[in-house]
């Protein structure tokens, strides 16, 4: 099997720790590019039984579904982001925004809140520097972050991640916001 750059091979430790610390497992819970979906895996073996992987390619979901046998199928969709209805308590994010080209992110901000029900969460890591070269991934920084997030959403929590990977200390944000 093999990985993108961005495709660790499991769920991300800063946000397993956010849902470790989160009591209510019944949750609606959407990943959108969710590619191998380590954290859709994640999420339903801890018990969150209201996740969804959402993603345009098939062969990340055909990997998830031989690691993850057990995992209802309607729960699986795969679809264009974009085009998706669907309203979510929390939609997780990890290296999915990264992939969109950045004149198309004010159209992921605005969709994100429209997917999400009142006072529902985007929650995840965005990459704290540019790369040097076209992307994707494309990079990013705390004050472009919080320009384009701003308008619609509550920043609760918006920091340098302290649990990232080796390969991403001090270049990944954790984040939690709450739809305005």
């Amino acid at each position: 099997m093999g990985q993108t750059s961005w495709d660790i091979g499991y769920a991300s430790p800063p946000i397993v720790e956010y849902f470790r610390q989160l009591p209510n497992k019944g949750l609606k819970i959407l990943v959108p590019g969710a590619g191998r979906a380590w954290e859709v895996e994640f999420l339903f073996n801890s018990g969150f039984k209201n996740v969804y992987l959402l993603d345009f390619a098939v062969k990340g979901v055909e990997e998830f579904r031989a690691r993850c046998p057990n995992f209802p199928d309607k729960q699986i969709i795969i679809d264009d982001f974009f085009k998706h209805e669907g309203k979510y308590d929390i939609i997780v994010e990890q290296t999915f925004f990264s992939s969109i080209s950045p004149e198309n992110r004010e159209s992921y901000v605005k969709k994100v809140h429209d997917m999400l029900r009142r006072d529902g969460r985007l929650i995840g890591l965005l990459f704290n520097h540019h790369f040097g070269f076209g992307g994707p991934p494309f990079g990013g920084n705390h004050e472009e972050y919080k320009s384009l997030f701003g308008e619609c959403f509550r920043f609760i929590y918006f920091e340098t991640a302290t649990n990232s990977i080796k390969p991403r200390e001090g270049r990944e944000l954790f984040f939690v916001l709450v739809k305005a």
